[in-house]
């Protein structure tokens, strides 16, 4: 079992940046994999980065590559989103998740994340 809750949501300005946080309790951190995606109204939940459980190795979506970062600190059980240069159309509800089952990539599919945080709202106005 693994436990996770994001943080650090809000309006901002177009421009602005933002850093989320997603802590993690229950099964050792250090062990799998950490994603985040994210689902605007009316859209499906989309992949925005991941990173292995080392913290070595990440995969951007392209529409955010340049922009955001992402990281993990293992000894604080606690894997950052940081957000530049936001734009209205990042809009959303982003949400952290676990991938227990880790490979060699880091995997992009919703399908392949086992546990999931509750979400924290971002809205960029312009």
């Amino acid at each position: 079992q693994v436990q996770l809750a994001e943080s650090g949501g809000g309006l901002v300005q177009a421009g602005d940046s933002l850093r989320l946080s997603c802590a993690a309790s229950g099964r050792a951190f250090s062990g799998y994999d950490m994603g985040w995606f994210r689902q605007a109204p009316g859209k499906e939940r989309e992949f925005v980065v991941g990173i292995s459980s080392s913290g070595g190795r990440s995969t951007y979506a392209d529409s955010v590559k340049g922009r955001f970062t992402i990281s993990r600190d293992n000894a604080r059980n606690t894997v950052y989103l940081q957000m530049n240069s936001l734009k209205p159309e990042d809009t959303a509800v982003y949400y952290c998740a676990a991938d227990l089952n880790v490979m060699t990539t880091i995997r992009t599919g919703a399908d392949a994340y086992d546990y999931w945080g509750q979400g924290t709202q971002v809205t960029v106005s312009s």
